[in-house]
């Protein structure tokens, strides 16, 4: 699975970078806070998504201004600003009809884009979705948004990440230490401190709750019961406010739900019954992955799980250098190269469990590689 990276120029001269990968009817994700195109696609954090957005659809991603390979340049900052960028990624793409997904920030944004244009659009999902920001739920929100805009400003672009760290708790608090790694680095690429700062205030200023009832596109919301970015109750409270909406409650405390976790398992199941399409790629994935060795399962299995390859050399007894041997003959096999090829190995794997079917060490047969007990 390969991406092409296009780029596109709104109104007020702002240029956009959008994404598109996977074949199939198309999906399109509203930009939310802080994507980067290009490092979300080798992302422990982001690639199981890509992988399963893009299993039987065509997907369409973008990096909102001012961040990602978009324009550095910020200019307005609103909702109204937002949904004309969506408007100028869809016309770039040459979309008729297609599903919109709205997560967190971005919801808000799909949300007023589906009033707006409800000839367009086939279906409306929302994760991990509000209808109004910090500065509108009460005073003990607002105090919250004022401690994180002061973190920003005091270390975003720092080498130590220590206050983004703040962030990838509160987005991942279930992560590993790899995946929160990865999103303290995320951000740091994604923008500067002035851009950061600024879009996290036009986010807690956000207020289209009024727009809800004019949603005549059928809409699935999900949201995580213990989210730490966005309460569940404004979820709850944006489903009750779009006619018909299915509201779905998913067992998480991640913001960003992570491959390993069932609650994620359960979104691609609810996204997929919603959109009446099943994903394409598990019989392959599955095909491939069960061309690998018991040893290399295992040690791919270690890499879904999060661990680095010191920590699997030291869980499975090896050397640092025979476990990245072993990853080399699994790149091989999967057909993945490149910087991304370690996340697209471990969504493979995921993919393969959540269709069903678990490869068992030992099924290979025996052989110098034959798994636990084996020489390595």
């Amino acid at each position: 699975m390969e991406q092409q990276i296009r780029f596109c120029t709104t109104a007020d001269g702002v240029r956009l970078a959008y994404a598109v990968h996977g074949r199939g009817p198309p999906i399109v994700r509203a930009a939310t806070w802080l994507t980067h195109l290009d490092f979300d696609w080798e992302s422990p954090v982001w690639r199981h998504w890509l992988v399963e957005l893009g299993a039987g659809h065509t997907l369409v991603r973008y990096d909102e201004r001012g961040s990602g390979l978009s324009d550095r340049e910020l200019g307005e900052l609103s909702v109204e600003a937002w949904v004309a960028d969506l408007e100028t990624v869809v016309s770039a793409a040459g979309l008729d009809r297609f599903a919109l997904l709205g997560v967190s920030q971005g919801a808000a944004v799909a949300l007023v884009y589906a009033a707006r244009h409800p000839e367009r659009l086939t279906h409306l999902i929302l994760y991990g979705a509000y209808g109004r920001g910090r500065r509108w739920r009460g005073p003990e929100e607002q105090r919250h948004a004022d401690a994180m805009i002061a973190a920003i400003r005091a270390g975003w672009t720092e080498a130590t990440p220590t206050f983004r760290h703040l962030f990838s708790m509160l987005f991942l608090p279930h992560g590993t230490a790899e995946q929160m790694a990865w999103y303290d680095e995320q951000q740091r690429r994604s923008t500067s401190t002035a851009n950061a700062t600024r879009l996290y205030e036009a986010r807690n200023a956000i207020d289209v709750l009024d727009v809800a009832p004019r949603v005549t596109v059928p809409t699935l919301v999900l949201h995580a019961r213990g989210d730490r970015v966005v309460p569940v109750e404004e979820g709850r409270r944006l489903a009750a406010g779009v006619p018909g909406a299915r509201f779905v409650l998913l067992e998480s405390a991640n913001h960003i739900l992570l491959a390993d976790e069932p609650a994620w398992d359960v979104f691609v199941a609810e996204l997929h019954g919603f959109l009446g399409t099943e994903p394409t790629g598990a019989v392959a994935t599955d095909a491939a992955v069960t061309t690998l060795s018991p040893r290399e399962l295992e040690v791919l299995e270690l890499v879904a799980a999060g661990l680095t390859n010191e920590a699997i050399a030291a869980r499975l007894c090896l050397s640092v250098r025979t476990v990245e041997r072993h990853l080399s003959n699994v790149y091989v096999k999967l057909r993945v190269s490149g910087k991304a090829g370690r996340a697209a190995a471990a969504a493979r794997f995921s993919q393969t469990l959540r269709a069903g079917r678990r490869p068992a060490a030992g099924e290979m047969g025996g052989g110098p590689d034959g798994g636990r007990g084996a020489r390595p």
